[in-house]
């Protein structure tokens, strides 16, 4: 009988302002079990050190040490490392998720420009028809936001937009960051109990 592998996720994090979104995206799928791939860009570690405290010389280890002890395995991706095993097609992945995601990072998307690993890793997800969903984070938004957002919704990408509800009575931040990041395994049909559902009491 053939074991099971356990199945491969992107994670991208960029430099908008909302770096704790990848973060409880990361520890949630390690939690179930899943392998990320983590990339972050630049601009992503200096969110993540205005936003959450983190600073790191070793980012890799840093990164170890912050994710440890899930039953998940993590595979940290330099962002100029764009020989790693994702920016490949031939390398088997569930899908990829960029959260959250500058326009920067989406309108290189949105125009097939893949000059550094993450942009890379999309373009794959895009040519070889695996799901990818971008999570942008940016208010207020311009035309050329949209239009970019448009063409990508064309292409078949999901745009979760980082825009959290209300309705279940969220008491604190991280009911409204676990609400996203359960909008976020909703759309690749993972069980998870991140947020009480619309007429779940009834």
């Amino acid at each position: 009988m053939t074991e099971l592998k356990p199945k491969h996720f992107i994670v991208g994090i960029t430099g908008a302002s909302g770096g704790i979104y990848g973060v409880r995206l990361t520890e949630t799928l390690l939690a179930l079990g899943y392998t990320v791939h983590l990339v972050v860009s630049n601009a992503g570690w200096r969110v993540f050190k205005e936003e959450l405290g983190f600073t790191a010389t070793d980012r890799e280890g840093f990164l170890n040490e912050q994710f440890k002890g899930y039953p998940g395995s993590l595979l940290y991706h330099p962002i100029a490392d764009i020989g790693a095993s994702i920016a490949s097609g031939s390398f088997r992945t569930e899908g990829m998720i960029i959260m959250p995601c500058s326009m920067g990072t989406l309108s290189a998307v949105a125009h097939g420009s893949s000059d550094n690993l993450m942009t890379r890793a999309a373009d794959v997800m895009l040519k070889e028809g695996r799901p990818l969903v971008l999570v942008p984070r940016e208010t207020p938004l311009h035309a050329i936001h949209l239009e970019n957002m448009l063409k990508l919704s064309r292409l078949g990408v999901k745009l979760i937009p980082a825009m959290p509800a209300f309705y279940f009575g969220p008491t604190s931040m991280d009911d409204l960051v676990n609400f996203m990041v359960g909008k976020v395994l909703d759309s690749f049909n993972i069980e998870h109990h991140l947020f009480r559902r619309w007429g779940e009491n009834e």
